[in-house]
């Protein structure tokens, strides 16, 4: 753990002496990161106990639960006390633009309440009078961009592209002749307002952590309104790789086997990466370590909220803090399925949560004395030939109880007649493998891939277009509320409830 104190501490005193990093050449970062390197671990003590909080150890210490992020319960009281308050309008919602053709937008723009979104996004000093573009038309952009057009790079969305200067051309995608993308966004169809790629980089930039999660509850909460989140009962955690392209190695240094990593982007690192045949194994960026819900009856999948960390931390480090931000936005957590890297083996996340977590066995770890490896039936000794029965867990692990009858087994006044067996990573975790249901928990976990598929693939994540922790996770805030408005949307499935839909919205 010293390499990642170490490395916390060298991120912070370069964030708080360098404030305008980005802004130095890379010369210049080459030997500052030096410098604030050799200063660190000149003054490092080894001997002392860390004190260092374990967010900022493993990247997420600007990404904690606080006291202004709302429930989706209490969102759903906020957008039910402002959609019926005339006085508090802050931006009047308007109807659907007759410029308008695609359904699919069409419906989503019926959705997007902008009102709302300017409750929430809103930065401080807020003037609605003094200004054409809001919050809600920013956000709209980063919507369009990730439902149309997550393939292109936000300078050529944007018509900044020296492309575009070169021929004196504006944007294809939310210029003047795109009249139904600038009636999504809410520009004016007859004057020539745009939104440059600097303004977009800004709004980004301005969110803070709870406006952002704030807005990932918005979404959950029209999710809820629609029917679609209550019959998830299954939760799912898993993570992905960010790559970050570009990124040049400023300082290194290395303790025992671990190697201390000082990039260009200061919050990223070099991790393992998902044994992938085309690409190296290791990545240089990020890892979005993702909750999302499962529907057991048909195995569909949805994200519901994700952090971003580093890349080179081990993934059960963010089973709790993303259980913890769950519990923070109001979901309803009782079951986790999860791969093996997410093992509860001690059972101290259920004692802290209340959350038991599924895994695959490992298979390093050997089954327990007196334990059938097929059927994981426990008997009391070596010559005890009667299985017994479980009776429950507690904090220091299972406990069984002999379930031989009077007179059936001659042991019994030598027999304990009780066995307590501690948790494991392996067919003993704080719920034993052979439980009933357990292996089909642990199938349903296969169907989670999907959400990353959806996320990385279709909504744009697979490359990170913008630079920074701040920004790759505002874009993956985006990302997940696309992917969730096209769930809504229903236009790009065959489920059953696309036809209602359809029907609502061409009676609207």
């Amino acid at each position: 753990m010293h390499h990642k104190d170490i490395k916390a501490q060298i991120r912070k005193q370069l964030k708080t002496q360098f404030p305008n990093w980005h802004r130095l050449t890379r010369k210049e970062k080459k030997e500052i990161a030096r410098q604030v390197l050799e200063q660190v671990i000149e003054n490092y003590d080894s001997s002392k106990e860390i004190a260092t909080p374990v967010p900022d150890l493993i990247g997420l210490s600007d990404q904690q639960p606080t006291e202004g992020i709302m429930t989706v319960d209490q969102m759903a009281e906020f957008v039910a006390e402002h959609q019926s308050n005339p006085l508090l309008r802050l931006y009047g919602k308007h109807s659907s633009h007759p410029a308008i053709k695609d359904i699919e937008l069409q419906y989503i723009d019926s959705l997007i309440d902008d009102r709302i979104v300017n409750k929430i996004l809103a930065p401080d000093g807020y003037k609605p009078a003094i200004r054409y573009l809001f919050p809600c038309n920013m956000l709209r952009a980063e919507i369009l961009k990730a439902i149309k057009y997550p393939e292109i790079s936000y300078r050529k969305f944007c018509g900044d592209d020296k492309t575009y200067e070169n021929h004196k051309e504006t944007s294809p995608y939310i210029g003047m002749e795109n009249k139904q993308n600038r009636a999504f966004i809410g520009l004016s169809l007859n004057r020539s307002e745009m939104i440059n790629h600097v303004q977009m980089s800004q709004f980004r930039s301005s969110l803070s952590f709870t406006q952002m999660i704030n807005l990932n509850v918005y979404i959950l909460c029209l999710l809820q309104s629609k029917g679609l989140l209550d019959s998830f009962n299954v939760h799912f955690v898993d993570s992905t790789e960010l790559a970050v392209d570009r990124q040049y190695l400023l300082a290194k240094f290395k303790i025992g086997n671990q190697n201390i990593r000082i990039y260009d982007d200061i919050d990223c690192d070099c991790g393992k990466r998902r044994n992938k045949r085309d690409k190296s194994v290791y990545v240089v960026g990020y890892r979005m370590h993702a909750l999302a819900a499962i529907n057991p009856e048909n195995g569909q999948s949805i994200p519901l909220i994700s952090l971003l960390a580093p890349a080179n931390h081990h993934d059960s480090n963010f089973t709790l803090p993303l259980i913890q931000l769950g519990k923070a936005i109001g979901l309803d957590l009782k079951l986790i399925t999860a791969d093996e890297a997410y093992h509860d083996k001690d059972g101290s996340l259920l004692a802290q949560t209340g959350v038991h977590v599924i895994a695959p066995p490992n298979r390093k770890v050997t089954l327990p004395s007196n334990v059938d490896p097929e059927t994981y039936q426990v008997t009391c000794g070596d010559f005890c030939e009667i299985a017994m029965d479980y009776v429950g867990s507690d904090s220091q692990g299972h406990e069984f109880k002999c379930a031989a009858l009077p007179g059936q087994c001659s042991r019994m006044p030598v027999c304990p007649q009780c066995r307590r067996i501690e948790f494991d990573s392996g067919c003993f975790q704080p719920i034993p493998h052979a439980t009933k249901g357990v292996s089909q928990a642990i199938d349903l976990r296969k169907n989670g891939e999907r959400v990353f598929n959806l996320l990385k693939k279709r909504e744009g994540l697979d490359y990170a277009r913008v630079r920074g922790q701040h920004n790759i996770f505002a874009q993956s805030i985006f990302a997940n509320a696309a992917t969730l408005l096209i769930e809504m949307a229903g236009t790009r499935s065959t489920r059953p409830h696309l036809d209602r839909q359809l029907e609502l919205l061409s009676a609207a």
